[in-house]
């Protein structure tokens, strides 16, 4: 498991930021990045369960089971990825999932005199570490639009 590591600062308070990245609707917009049509099942409370989820190739629902690992509002959001999702069907006990059940997503926000820097901090499989060294710049500099419109 290797780790990525990508940072942004945007020209808003942490609150706008914060808000603009979890909302169902803004969360759509700025995760086309990864997957036109991603969306989220699930709230983003301590503990809970949530289901990133997409469109696959074929139409059916794809995507990852995870849970709210640690949330600190305005401060720090903690995502365990626990499994993955297949045409709709969750898997958390396969050997595939099991080789990175446990990977973290951390992001932590940090006021910079009323601007925002936003660091993501991610635990990635080295088969899929090219592919999100190009797709996170890409998302992240989409949220930061959204946020400064």
């Amino acid at each position: 498991m290797s780790k990525l590591n990508f940072s942004i600062l945007i020209d808003a308070p942490i609150s706008k930021v914060w808000d603009t990245m979890l909302e169902d609707k803004t969360y759509r917009i700025w995760t086309e990045a990864f997957m036109p049509g991603s969306y989220y099942d699930g709230d983003w409370t301590r503990g809970s369960k949530i289901l990133f989820l997409g469109p696959g190739n074929d139409g059916k629902v794809g995507g990852m089971v995870s849970r709210i690992k640690d949330n600190r509002l305005h401060e720090f959001i903690s995502i365990e990825h626990l499994g993955e999702v297949i045409d709709g069907v969750e898997d958390t006990t396969s050997d595939r999932v099991k080789d990175w059940a446990g990977a973290l997503e951390n992001y932590t926000f940090i006021n910079k005199k009323g601007k925002t820097e936003l660091v993501v901090d991610l635990d990635i499989n080295e088969e899929f570490k090219e592919m999100f060294e190009g797709m996170w710049p890409k998302a992240l500099q989409k949220l930061k639009s959204l946020c400064e419109e």
